[in-house]
């Protein structure tokens, strides 16, 4: 079996790290400096030089302008953006566009799709429902009459809601059943009210009164929402595997030079030990990601779920645990061997920290992750 990434994928990856090359991951204050965001937008010039690339259409189809490539290439693409801490929402649009492509009317992908791979339409998804802990579908109702939608709740911690032009966010109906609605910001009756991540990127609560959208701009296929959670879990943990691995390249070379009694600190077993244990996690990291992607790109009528497995989100459950687990105690040894060095706030670790911090609880911590992993080997007991 062959388990090397294709020449699309590589070619994405080398794109992605042309891109990423002049990026200075400390480039922005630190969050821990003020009270506010780090900066009132994401990087636009990092934007454009994505869009150029080609990377923003990466997984769209090639009638919309995109390369066709799967959840794997758009993973590797987001580990290379985790290295560097790229302030920008590439994870959300992407995964948007890439919704909107698969489960939109065909009204609706002409209208986003183009346009969004070339970056001139931003798009941001709203996951964490009312407070971060309960099902996002939940937060918002969606009414129907006729042609038009009216939504009504909250979503929080909506990244880059302010700069974004659409917001996409799951909404259920008095039946129960979960749609997806695009509503451009500005929409009559929504409010964006401020909030800063633990990184320090700007967020926003997000209210919906009586919001009125037409029909084009919700979907209402079956799975969609759970589709697109699935994507974004797993593009989380691309990101955290990339901060994960820049973190230990930050130690190694921080360890290789700092002496104590003469000696270089990688030299002492104590430290080698523990860098040992990190690169393991970050390796696990590695495997589980892979294999959640792999499935996201390949779930279909002869995947492990279909033939009496455990279904796709259980291999998202097992990356996203491992990826909260594991960066947390990446950052955690850094800090440690890094001393009071790793504390100053003009050295990019303490930045990284922040970043680890909030890809550990986005979606879900690995606790939640742990509890539907439980739930998902009981309701499919090996046969």
């Amino acid at each position: 079996m062959d388990f090397t990434f294709t020449e699309e994928q590589q070619a994405a990856v080398e794109a992605a790290q042309a891109v990423f090359s002049g990026v200075d991951p400390d480039g922005v204050p630190s969050p821990a400096r003020g009270r506010g965001a780090v900066a009132e937008d994401f990087d636009r010039p990092l934007w454009r030089r994505l869009a150029s690339a080609d990377l923003l259409s990466l997984t769209l189809d090639p009638r919309y302008g995109g390369a066709g490539l799967d959840p794997i290439a758009l993973c590797l693409v987001l580990r290379e953006a985790g290295r560097v801490l790229a302030r920008v929402p590439l994870l959300e649009h992407c995964a948007a566009a890439l919704t909107v492509q698969h489960h939109g009317s065909a009204e609706l992908r002409e209208a986003v799709a183009v346009s969004a791979g070339r970056g001139e339409r931003v798009l941001t998804v709203a996951a964490h429902g009312r407070t971060g802990h309960d099902p996002a579908e939940l937060a918002v109702r969606a009414d129907h009459d006729g042609g038009t939608w009216t939504l009504d709740g909250v979503q929080t911690a909506v990244p880059w809601a302010q700069s974004a032009d659409d917001v996409l966010l799951p909404a259920h109906t008095d039946t129960g059943r979960t749609v997806l609605a695009l509503v451009p910001r500005g929409q009559e009756g929504m409010t964006l009210e401020e909030q800063v991540s633990t990184s320090g990127e700007r967020y926003a609560r997000l209210r919906l009164e009586a919001v009125q959208i037409t029909g084009r701009e919700v979907i209402t296929a079956d799975g969609a929402w759970e589709r697109l959670r699935l994507l974004l879990t797993t593009g989380t943990c691309a990101l955290a595997l990339g901060v994960g691995s820049a973190v230990l390249d930050l130690t190694s070379g921080y360890t290789s030079k700092r002496e104590q009694f003469g000696f270089p600190l990688a030299t002492f077993q104590a430290v080698a030990v523990q860098t040992a244990d990190r690169y393991i996690d970050l390796r696990a990291m590695e495997a589980t990601l892979w294999q959640a992607a792999w499935r996201l790109s390949a779930d279909g009528p002869d995947t492990p779920a279909a033939r009496g497995g455990l279904p796709l989100a259980a291999d998202v459950a097992v990356a996203k645990i491992w990826a909260a687990e594991g960066v947390r105690r990446v950052v955690q040894t850094a800090q440690h061997l890094h001393g009071g060095f790793g504390a100053v706030t003009d050295y990019a670790l303490h930045r990284y920290h922040a970043w680890a911090k909030q890809l550990e609880l986005s979606l879900g911590p690995a606790a939640a992750h742990e509890e539907a992993l439980g739930e998902l080997l009981a309701a499919h007991p090996p046969s």
